[in-house]
């Protein structure tokens, strides 16, 4: 068995791109931090992701679907009580052979301990602001690169969804999409929709009338419309488009998509901002009701993010 307060054998530093929901810090207080160092073969987690431990055996987040996470865990307490970072092993090679990875293959953790709740403080800003921020992995978590690291963090925010719209469609897809944990922030023009949002729909932000610098946009931001009216698109389109979102999509056909794009030429948008308009917008072709639309679109938005943290 290796030492497991070493560094892993012939690791070179590995530069990954997380979403922030991948490092859970927004929730208690851990006295020690479990990473994803290193996978041979399928995984169920992605490297860096991590899993946070408390002083009772809390754990927030995972990094399997279960068959490790207790024995980190155990491990953690150690770690945290010595004050010295540990590398673990599971799966393929690894020492602990009672605990099996279903999925084959191995996984390398570094579990490190949190001297105190400051060290987290800086991370924790950047991720309440919804801020990139840039990690060291070595034998602590650094906001600046250490000689010892082992993995460079880029973590990103998680997808936000600004949704504009009125009916069905539009209450169907802030439900699914805040029902999924997402942030989301539902306008519309509607009084019927706005007085349906209530407290029926968890985790939904209500902007109310269409008031579009109330609604939350940046560059990890989705822009959605769901209208069957179309007179109040061009004004959030050329709101949406100018800005920095990932994301700007409207329902309709085809029909719809072509006179919308006439209007936004027409109000003097630029062809490179009219190229990221989407529409007609969903992974499945011609759907029929509001909550296989809701997933549908939902699904698309969810693919072109998660392209873009490959791409990073």
């Amino acid at each position: 068995m290796r030492d497991e307060g070493a560094a892993p054998q012939g690791r070179v530093l590995a530069e990954v791109r997380l979403r922030a929901s991948d490092l859970p810090l927004g929730i208690g207080e851990p006295v020690a931090l479990a990473f994803i160092a290193g996978v041979d073969g399928p995984s169920y987690r992605p490297v860096g992701a991590a899993m946070a431990i408390g002083p009772d055996a809390e754990m927030w987040g995972s990094l399997s679907s279960g068959c490790i996470d207790a024995d980190v865990a155990r491990h953690a307490r150690e770690v945290a009580a010595s004050g010295q970072p540990r590398d673990l092993r599971y799966g393929a090679g690894s020492p602990f052979r009672d605990l099996e990875l279903p999925c084959g293959g191995g996984l390398d953790i570094r579990v490190i301990a949190v001297p105190d709740a400051s060290s987290l403080a800086p991370i924790r800003s950047a991720l309440a602001g919804r801020r990139p921020i840039n990690l060291w992995l070595g034998r602590t978590l650094s906001t600046t690169p250490a000689d010892d690291a082992v993995l460079r963090l880029r973590v990103d925010p998680d997808p936000r969804f600004a949704v504009f719209g009125k009916g069905p469609e539009a209450l169907a897809f802030a439900r699914m999409a805040a029902g999924a944990g997402y942030e989301t922030h539902l306008a519309s023009p509607d009084a019927e929709t706005l007085a349906i949002v209530g407290p029926p729909i968890r985790g939904v932000h209500l902007v109310g009338p269409l008031p579009l610098e109330r609604v939350p946009v940046d560059a990890f931001t989705a822009g959605v419309l769901f209208f069957h009216d179309h007179d109040h698109e061009p004004a959030i389109l050329a709101h949406l488009l100018q800005g920095p979102a990932f994301y700007v999509g409207a329902q309709g056909s085809r029909r719809a998509a072509a006179e919308r794009l006439r209007l936004l030429r027409a109000a003097g948008l630029a062809e490179d901002r009219l190229a990221r308009l989407r529409g007609p917008i969903g992974l499945i072709p011609s759907t029929r009701d509001a909550r296989t639309l809701a997933a549908s679109v939902l699904a698309e938005v969810l693919a072109v993010a998660m392209q873009d943290v490959s791409a990073g």
